[in-house]
């Protein structure tokens, strides 16, 4: 079932998404070479307890972290853990918090060092992709217009493998919400989209193919040719004329930016 938000529990939501938001850009700050995915999931659980908020990953289904962490040819659902990151590693951040009863969830990719031009332009294209997603989630449309919108712009346009086995979601008093949101699909197919509405869309797209395993943890998610993968998630609200983005990237941004040690999707030599 499909559960319509009020503009005040919308209000509500967006405070949840801003403190996802802003926890990733505190992660921002502080990436670089030798850190640990195990430091930064402590720094995560503090910062949002420090807000009065709760992790939701936290023994969600069990799975024993503040936040999934997933570094290269890990899609996602990654356990952070004690080894070092080093130069050129891609690194996935994904967060979610309650906050007053409602859920925050997205996700950002960063690199740290240059991992490539093939994997920063995957980054590039992976992030617009997620926007174009966005453009369609307006009243009338439906949930295959988004779908097909990212497909389009990643696997058709750029051939990199877009998974199948993972997809967005609805998002509210529960973290995962009808209706689901595939990253491919037709045009016109799916749920109509209402307003109030509120999703997490989440692009996952592979350098290579778009097969993937999960390994024996029962979380870890891998491309099984090895290549790396690229997450980015936002929580949006379907209005009637333009979408309304609850998250924010521009700190998220700003702190990739001013950190010397990442290279941003705006140091890409074409």
């Amino acid at each position: 079932m499909i559960i319509l938000k009020t503009h005040a529990e919308v209000e509500l939501m967006r405070q949840s998404a801003l403190l996802v938001s802003n926890t990733l850009s505190v992660v921002a700050g502080v990436l670089k070479p030798g850190i640990t995915t195990l430091a930064l999931d402590k720094l995560i659980g503090e910062y949002i307890h420090d807000h009065h908020a709760v992790p939701s990953f936290l023994n969600y289904n069990g799975y024993p972290f503040n936040s999934c962490i997933s570094v290269n040819d890990v899609v996602v659902h990654g356990f952070p853990n004690k080894k070092e990151l080093r130069e050129g590693d891609i690194v996935s951040v994904d967060i979610g918090v309650i906050l007053h009863g409602w859920h925050g969830d997205h996700a950002y990719t960063f690199a740290i060092g240059d991992p490539g031009k093939d994997v920063m332009q995957l980054i590039r294209v992976t992030k617009e992709s997620l926007y174009k997603g966005i453009e369609k989630t307006i009243a009338g449309n439906r949930i295959g217009d988004i779908s097909f919108a990212i497909q389009q712009h990643t696997e058709k346009k750029h051939e990199y493998g877009v998974v199948r086995e993972l997809v967005g979601h609805g998002l509210g008093k529960n973290m995962h919400e009808d209706p689901q949101v595939p990253n491919y699909g037709k045009r016109g197919s799916g749920a109509k989209l209402k307003e109030g509405m509120v999703l997490a869309i989440e692009p996952m797209i592979n350098l290579g193919k778009k097969e993937v395993y999960t390994e024996s943890d029962g979380w870890t998610v891998r491309t099984k040719d090895g290549k790396p993968s690229v997450h980015f998630e936002h929580d949006v609200c379907v209005r009637k004329i333009e979408a309304d983005i609850l998250s924010d990237y521009a700190p998220i941004e700003a702190a990739e930016k001013s950190n010397v040690n990442l290279f941003s999707e705006y140091e890409i030599v074409a």
